[in-house]
C-alpha cells in the first residue's frame, strides 16, 4: 500500500512541474486522494460489498469532485490532474502511467450489462474535456486531445483530436517518449483543418481574382462607351458638313 502511494506520488512529480514538495502532493491533490480512496472502495467491490464500495465512491466524488466507480480497474502510476469532473465508468479499465485531465469521461454507450466502457492501454494521455465512450481500446501510448469525442479503437501511440476523434498521427509508441502534457504534442496538425485552410485560401483567391476581372470589365464598357459616343460626334459632324 505505502509503496503504491510512493509511486503515486512520485508520478506527480514526473508530470506536473507546479509539485514542490511530497508534503503538497499529499494534502493538496485531488487525484491523488481520488485514486486512493477508490482503491478502498474497489476492494469493497471486489469482494462482494458493493453498497460499501458505491458509499465509499460517493465520498470520495464528494470530497474531490472525481467520480471513478468502484468496479473500474486502475493500474499503478496513474495520474489525475486537476481531476475536477472526470467521471470513470464501472467497466473502465486504465493501465498504467496513464494521465487524466479535469473533464475527462470515460463512459458507457449502452444499457445492457457486461463490458461498456473503454480500455486504456498504457502511458495513455487524455486531455482536458475529452470523452471517451462505448466498449472500445485506446492502444499503449496514445494522446487524445482536449474535447476529443472518441468513439472508436485508437491504434498505439496515435493521436486523435476532434469531433468525432480522428486519428492524426498514427506513429507507433516509442520506448521512452516523452510525457505530452493535454496531449500536445508537436506538429500535430490535424489533415480536415489544412483542407479547410487551404479551401479558404483558395476561396479569396478566387475573390481577388474575380474583382479584378470586374474591374476589367467595367474599365472596357466605359471605354467602348466613349468610343461610342466619339462615334456618334463625328458621325453628326459629318452629317451637318
Amino acid at each position: 500500500m505505502f509503496k503504491q502511494l510512493r509511486e503515486d506520488i512520485a508520478s506527480v512529480f514526473d508530470r506536473d512541474p507546479a509539485a514542490r514538495n511530497s508534503w503538497e502532493v499529499l494534502t493538496c491533490y485531488p487525484g491523488l486522494h481520488a485514486l486512493q480512496i477508490h482503491r478502498l472502495a474497489h476492494w469493497f467491490w471486489a469482494h462482494g460489498l458493493h453498497w460499501l464500495g458505491r458509499f465509499t465512491s460517493h465520498l470520495g466524488r464528494w470530497l474531490t469532485g472525481i467520480e471513478i466507480h468502484p468496479g473500474a480497474s486502475i493500474g499503478r502510476r496513474v495520474f489525475i490532474d486537476h481531476g475536477m469532473g472526470v467521471v470513470i465508468g464501472e467497466t473502465a479499465e486504465i493501465g498504467e502511467d496513464t494521465t487524466l485531465y479535469h473533464g475527462v469521461t470515460l463512459g458507457g454507450t449502452t444499457w445492457n450489462k457486461g463490458k461498456r466502457h473503454p480500455t486504456l492501454g498504457k502511458a495513455v494521455v487524455v486531455g482536458a474535456g475529452a470523452k471517451i465512450l462505448g466498449p472500445i481500446t485506446v492502444g499503449d501510448g496514445a494522446k487524445i486531445g482536449s474535447n476529443a469525442v472518441v468513439v472508436k479503437d485508437v491504434p498505439p501511440g496515435a493521436t486523435v483530436l476532434g469531433v468525432p476523434g480522428r486519428v492524426t498521427d498514427a506513429g507507433p509508441t516509442k520506448e521512452g517518449a516523452r510525457f505530452a502534457a493535454y496531449a500536445v504534442v508537436a506538429n500535430q496538425d490535424d489533415p480536415y483543418s489544412k483542407a479547410i485552410q487551404t479551401l479558404v485560401e483558395h476561396s479569396h483567391e478566387l475573390d481577388e481574382s474575380l474583382r479584378a476581372l470586374t474591374a476589367k470589365l467595367a474599365r472596357l464598357e466605359q471605354e467602348l462607351a466613349q468610343h461610342e459616343a466619339e462615334a456618334r460626334r463625328a458621325e453628326t459632324l459629318r452629317a451637318v458638313k
